[in-house]
C-alpha cells in the first residue's frame, strides 16, 4: 500500500530562507527544512511533495494537484500571498483536501497588514510563530488530526 503524500507548498521569497531577514525567519534555509520534514515523514509513515514558486498560479495549480492525487493534507506557506490572495482563498475552498497554514513567524505580531490572512480564512489549521519547526508542528497534524 502507498504511503499518504502530504504536498508542501511554498510562496514567493520563501526560496531565500536563511539569507533573507534572519532576524526574522531565522537562518534555516528551505533545503535545511526539506530535510527536517523528509526525516519526520519518516517517522511518521508518509511521504512529503516539496514545492516553491514565486507565482501565484503554480500555487493554486498545486492545490488542484494536491486533490487529483489523493493528498492527505497541503502544507501551506504562501508568504505575502496570505495577505492578499482571494484566490488562493478559493483555490482551498475548492478543494476537499485540508490545508494547513504555516509560518514561520508570528503574523499577528507583525505589521498591521500582515494581521489578515485569506488563506487562513479557507485553511483548515494553522501553525506560526515556531520558526523552521512550525513546519514539522504542522505535518503532526496533517498526520493525526
Amino acid at each position: 500500500m502507498a504511503k499518504p503524500v502530504v504536498y508542501v507548498l511554498n510562496g514567493p521569497n520563501l526560496n531565500l530562507l536563511g539569507t533573507r531577514e534572519p532576524e526574522i525567519y531565522g537562518t534555516t534555509t528551505l533545503d535545511d527544512i526539506a530535510g527536517m520534514l523528509e526525516d519526520r515523514a519518516q517517522e511518521l509513515g508518509c511521504e512529503i511533495e516539496m514545492r516553491q514558486s514565486n507565482h501565484e498560479g503554480h500555487l493554486i495549480d498545486w492545490l488542484h494537484e494536491a486533490q487529483a492525487e489523493g493528498a492527505r493534507a497541503v502544507l501551506l506557506n504562501a508568504g505575502a500571498y496570505t495577505h492578499t490572495s482571494i484566490a488562493l482563498h478559493d483555490a482551498i475552498k475548492a478543494i476537499r483536501t485540508p490545508v494547513i497554514e504555516v509560518h514561520l513567524s508570528e503574523p499577528k505580531e507583525r505589521e498591521a497588514f500582515r494581521h489578515i490572512s485569506y488563506v487562513g480564512l479557507a485553511a483548515s489549521d494553522c501553525v506560526s510563530g515556531h520558526g523552521a519547526q512550525s513546519y514539522i508542528i504542522a505535518l503532526e497534524k496533517a498526520m493525526n488530526p
